[in-house]
């Protein structure tokens, strides 16, 4: 009888949560399905990389998975009053196609080192930036995360191969010391200072997401997106790359860089044009617009924005 009684009690301890362990709630590491969130992944026990949350139902969804630090890499502004809402911390620390920066990458694994965890890291769409991001910060952070098991990360978040930048922040990364991290600044802010010109790209992006929708639809509102107006969309753009031609940092680029943000701009003055008309879209007209300025936006990228930065 003491044999069963001291066995049912090893049983019984084993069976019971201790103080500290994660809720049986919480996603096992892998892709996670949350309704407002996309391309999800829970990369550690502290780190999830993931999309920007969509409304309250995206916020929702990361009280939900436990997240008390949503962390941004994306230039967007942070919708810091609806993450409270929630009960959660936003840190913003923007990085571009590029590449992570030492200081900006040392920046972010300090944030998901000291910050209450776990922490979500995010840029777009979840598929370059953020978990670029989220892969220099596992290694800064944990001695067992080795180049490889980062690079994957990557990989199976869809982290585009083209973006050399992205892929070299890992590779080159010199591991920092406990010591190295203590040093870095914890200002921490909610809403970081960008650039007029990525101000205005962000934009630019938002209204690719539209269009693309809208193309997919033939050029109608989007099921689910009767706000969408394809027309309207095109507009938006046309002024974006307008605008973008006026700032004194795009008239100091190379000439190169000119030319293809005017082709873009006109790519989407034809596209507004062909999906205005008075008796019905131009099916044709309106694809070579589209497509015309989707490779002028393309070959800009390729050119001048994806190229890794210098080590």
């Amino acid at each position: 009888m003491r044999c069963v009684s001291a066995l049912v009690f090893v049983i019984f301890l084993c069976g019971c949560p201790r103080a500290g362990d994660a809720p049986r709630d919480v996603p096992q590491l892998g892709q996670v399905e949350a309704p407002g969130l996309h391309n999800v992944y829970r990369l550690s026990e502290k780190i999830f990389s993931g999309s920007s949350p969509e409304g309250d139902e995206g916020f929702q969804s990361l009280q939900k998975l436990g997240v008390k630090t949503v962390l941004s890499v994306d230039g967007a502004r942070p919708e810091v009053e609806r993450a409270r809402k929630y009960g959660l911390r936003y840190v913003h620390i923007p990085v571009g196609y590029d590449g992570v920066p030492e200081a900006q990458g040392l920046r972010v694994a300090k944030a998901v080192r000291d910050l209450p965890g776990p922490v979500y890291v995010h840029c777009h769409h979840g598929k370059h930036r953020g978990p670029a991001a989220a892969a220099v910060a596992r290694l800064c952070v944990d001695e067992g995360c080795g180049v490889e098991a980062a690079l994957e990360g990557m990989r199976r978040a869809g982290t585009d191969p083209r973006y050399q930048g992205l892929y070299d922040a890992p590779r080159r990364l010199r591991r920092p010391t406990r010591e190295d991290l203590d040093r870095v600044p914890d200002d921490f802010p909610e809403v970081a200072e960008v650039t007029a010109l990525a101000a205005v790209m962000v934009s630019v992006d938002e209204r690719w997401d539209h269009l693309k929708l809208a193309y997919a639809a033939g050029w109608k509102a989007p099921p689910g997106h009767p706000d969408i107006d394809p027309a309207h969309e095109a507009l938006q753009l046309t002024e974006h790359y307008r605008e973008a031609s006026r700032m004194p940092a795009v008239r100091e680029r190379p000439e190169e860089f000119r030319r293809l943000l005017k082709d873009a701009e006109e790519g989407a003055k034809e596209l507004e044009a062909a999906v205005r008309r008075r008796e019905g879209v131009d099916g044709a007209a309106a694809e070579q617009a589209f497509r015309r300025s989707g490779a002028a936006c393309a070959a800009c990228h390729a050119q001048f924005r994806d190229v890794p930065r210098d080590p």
